[in-house]
């Protein structure tokens, strides 16, 4: 079983890297016949040595095959090239030329195949990134994903660019040195290859110990990525409550086990590489022992020793390589897996036969239950009805559903077979092209996020079509004109990363006046104007009814004010739908929402039912 398994996985490893490799392919065939003519010359020049010092000079007589001495015989034979020993060293100095072209064939074939991939990487990462569903980006850590498209795409990138092209070099070399050895002389080619094997079994067994490895300082990078990520972006958070010194000794600590990790595979790895070069050390010695005594022997010639010993040179080359190869695979193949767990995430879907349809009919929550992975109910048998163009106020305590409402009609998460449904204009909302959907939707978010970019660019982005006249419109109904004109560049204004050169009611304002270039018939508010005062509230509450006379409107907020105006209001606790009416109906109604409205007030229940 265990065996089929890592067989799927490679299956699946080659399957994503052939992927990836789109658009590169040729790059790569190219480099590889290039290397393969550079490995060619290099086959030919102990020959061109053996030749010279065996039958030009030592004139035995010729022991290659018909056609070299066919070609020998048309330059004047091998006596002649004896008394012209520039003969051979041209050539040898034509085939040094052949192969530094041949060599700047391959590094520029690969260079330029590398960054053809890693470009294809990142563009089918981001791609597909983009389309996972909320809920997958919630279970994900934002640095541990940086790290997979980062660290991990560039190891990949290194194994195929370094290694992954080698192997097809180094099959050639070995293939071919096999070959000329063999048929220069069996017993020493045999002397030579028995090594081979143990070097081989050798490095498979700690192939296995280097993949574990190599996996678990991957994974503590991810963690490593995560604590630098959050601190750099929490980092007013961080110097508000001086916790630097934690933080400190928190990154530390995962730095410190980081680094043990990578101290530990560097005892592994020079262990690996020690004994390897003992075994290929001890392979040498006894060629060139052996070569010596068959030699003085006579049952091996001069130019067939120096040849021979060329060769097993180049024999040992690919099996020193093969450490670094296994060493790079191991890394690539746990990146390889990590970057396929992002890759074989499935993305957001429609359900079959999904289609656009009219978004200002009705909505309504029939028999809501819902809860995040396995953990309770947050959500329970929740049912209300939004009539189109009227608002709706939401208000509840932390934790009691408000904003996952919000999150299911806007699709971020879906509602399992079952458990209820929401409707719009009598559509359930599973059968509307998400897409359209939300496009469809305006949502001002808790927590507002802004790009690293000007305000005109945030305010707009949602629309990249917009003129100016029509930004500046949405931001006067946030009423956010006036913090504008006080910044000296303007709509032009750099907000920093998560808009951190503005105040919490700017960014509020900011997100609010995004979802107004929206003009979308649904606009959701989720407690999107608790960072803004109460006179500032009303005014961008105005306009909110002003500019979207005939929108659905949902509201949540804790702050009774801002549900004045509703239509209806529903306050949830734990789950659950306590209280639904008018405003004025629950205020007068002695619960949660009666209890909230006295005390943001001021006033005591008996002035209320006076009143």
């Amino acid at each position: 079983m265990q065996k089929t398994t890592e067989a799927n996985v490679k299956r699946s490893q080659t399957k994503l890297l052939l992927q990836f490799l789109e658009g590169s392919k040729l790059l790569f065939v190219l480099s590889i016949l290039s290397s393969a003519l550079m490995t060619l010359v290099d086959m030919l020049n102990p020959q061109i040595i053996r030749g010279t010092i065996d039958n030009a000079i030592g004139g035995k007589e010729s022991q290659f095959p018909e056609w070299v001495n066919s070609v020998v015989e048309d330059l004047g034979g091998f006596s002649h090239i004896g008394q012209n020993l520039w003969i051979p060293a041209l050539a040898i100095a034509c085939l040094g030329l052949i192969r530094v072209a041949a060599q700047f064939g391959t590094t520029m074939l690969n260079t330029a195949g590398s960054e053809v991939l890693v470009k294809n990487m990142r563009d089918t990462l981001f791609s597909h990134i983009s389309r996972l569903p909320y809920a997958w980006h919630m279970k994900n850590s934002t640095g541990d994903i940086i790290q997979r498209c980062t660290t991990d795409v560039d190891r990949i990138r290194t194994f195929v660019a370094e290694q992954l092209t080698t192997v097809f070099r180094i099959t050639i070399l070995i293939a071919m040195s096999l070959y000329f050895m063999f048929s220069m002389n069996v017993k020493m080619a045999i002397i030579a290859t028995v090594p081979i094997p143990i070097i081989l079994a050798y490095s498979v067994l700690f192939r296995k110990e280097m993949h574990t490895g190599f996996k678990e300082c991957d994974e503590n990078e991810g963690l490593v990525s995560n604590i630098v990520q959050e601190n750099l972006t929490g980092v007013r958070v961080v110097r508000a409550f001086a916790n630097e010194k934690l933080e400190k000794e928190r990154f530390k600590k995962q730095n410190d086990y980081y680094c043990s990790l990578w101290v530990h595979m560097g005892h592994v790895i020079g262990k690996f590489f020690s004994i390897q070069d003992i075994l290929c050390g001890l392979q040498i010695l006894l060629v060139t022992v052996f070569g010596a005594v068959l030699a003085v022997k006579g049952e091996m010639t001069s130019g067939e020793y120096v040849a021979f010993v060329s060769y097993n040179g180049m024999l040992s080359f690919p099996i020193r390589r093969l450490g670094r190869m296994l060493s790079e695979m191991a890394k690539a193949g746990v990146s390889l897996d990590r970057l396929a767990y992002i890759m074989d995430s499935e993305e957001e879907h429609d359900r079959p036969g999904a289609a656009d349809y009219d978004m200002t009919g009705d909505i309504r929550f029939e028999g809501i239950t819902f809860c995040y992975e396995e953990g309770h109910d947050i959500l329970k048998d929740i049912n209300i009805e939004i009539p189109a163009g009227s608002t709706l106020g939401i208000l509840g305590g932390t934790g009691s559903g408000k904003s996952t409402l919000m999150l299911l009609l806007d699709k971020l998460y879906d509602i399992p077979e079952g458990r209820g449904r929401i409707t719009i204009g009598g559509v359930d909302i599973r059968d509307i092209r998400t897409q359209h959907l939300r496009k469809n939707i305006a949502m001002v978010l808790q927590e507002p996020y802004l790009f690293s970019r000007s305000l005109k660019d945030n305010i707009g982005i949602a629309n990249e079509h917009l003129q100016l006249k029509d930004i500046e419109r949405a931001a006067e109904a946030a009423c956010l004109t006036e913090a504008i004109e006080g910044f000296s560049e303007g709509y032009d204004t750099f907000v920093g990363e998560r808009g951190v050169t503005l105040s919490g009611g700017q960014k509020q304002r900011t997100a609010i006046a995004r979802a107004l270039t929206q003009d979308a018939p649904i606009m959701i508010l989720d407690d999107s104007l608790s960072a803004v005062d109460n006179k500032t509230d009303a005014r961008i509450r105005a306009s909110l009814e002003e500019r979207f006379g005939t929108a659905t409107i949902i509201i949540i907020s804790h702050r009774i004010t801002t549900l004045s105006k509703a239509d209806k209001v529903v306050v949830l606790d734990k789950g659950r739908i306590t209280e639904q009416g008018t405003p004025e109906e629950l205020k007068t109604a002695g619960g949660i929402y009666q209890k909230i409205y006295e005390i943001q007030l001021g006033i005591s229940g008996e002035e209320v039912r006076h009143d």
